[in-house]
């Protein structure tokens, strides 16, 4: 079994890959601390992999991607103190196959490179992949399976934040979906807002993207909220939400050496 881990800011998404299959057999989501130790990242997973039956022992390595530096050494000893395994890092040296037509690509987040390289192996570009997460991100790759941009914007909850921390008489409120358009008081209109106006995004930017690209795009879906958000969108929106774990087992398996 193979061990993915995608360390985000908000949430660390863990889960263990079938290396005969070729699939994802569970996946979990831990909050991302900055200050938790090694034996505290350590414990976190082996209860998780507890949950699910899984002996340590069996990991036969994994891969981690991570946007958050601080965290990423501790988890990476973590899993080798759990398992007696060492993890790959999706970072320089790491072979990924995927071809980066931007100004600079050793700027593009691990998560996005992880992201794009499981969906051209799974979909037809092109296509744009939204990550919604704590920022909602969009991954732009061409005909010829060339990454050749995107977008970053205020995720879901950072904007919801925002909204309420930057006014006076705004209550805090949970994202549970509203039952209609039009709010009939505070928190319906709160609600509606949030949630129509980020699918209305994720919509009209995909429609901008086919227009700059002059033909139609496969559009998809993963992160936190993408399961959330997406079915309140008008547009064809595949919702895959353990795609950077696939993307990381099949880094795992350009990369590691038995």
């Amino acid at each position: 079994m193979i061990l993915a881990i995608d360390v985000g800011n908000t949430n660390i998404v863990i889960g263990c890959c079938d290396s005969k299959e070729n699939k994802v057999l569970f996946t979990e989501r831990l909050s991302t601390s900055h200050s938790a130790t090694v034996l505290e990242y350590a414990i976190s997973f082996k209860n998780v992999l507890e949950l699910y039956g899984i002996d340590p022992k069996d990991v036969e390595g994994g891969m981690i991607s991570s946007v958050v530096p601080s965290a990423t050494l501790a988890i990476k000893q973590a899993v080798a103190k759990l398992t007696g395994k060492n993890m790959l890092v999706v970072g320089p040296g790491i072979k990924t196959g995927l071809v980066i037509q931007m100004e600079n690509p050793k700027q593009l987040g691990s998560d996005l490179v992880v992201g794009a390289v499981a969906a051209i192996a799974k979909y037809k570009a092109p296509m744009v992949i939204f990550d919604l997460g704590t920022a909602t991100t969009a991954a732009v790759i061409n005909e010829n399976n060339t990454y050749i941009g995107g977008m970053i914007m205020p995720g879901v909850n950072v904007s919801l934040n925002s909204l309420t921390n930057s006014t006076s008489q705004l209550p805090k409120i949970s994202l549970e979906a509203p039952k209609k358009l039009i709010g009939g008081n505070t928190v319906e209109c709160m609600t509606s807002g949030i949630f129509y106006s980020t699918a209305a995004s994720l919509d009209g930017i995909a429609d901008r993207i086919e227009e700059e690209m002059g033909q139609p795009v496969t559009v998809i879906a993963t992160g936190g909220l993408a399961s959330t958000i997406v079915p309140f969108c008008r547009r064809d929106i595949i919702i895959n939400d353990d795609l950077l774990l696939e993307g990381l087992m099949i880094l795992y398996g350009k990369n590691h050496t038995k």
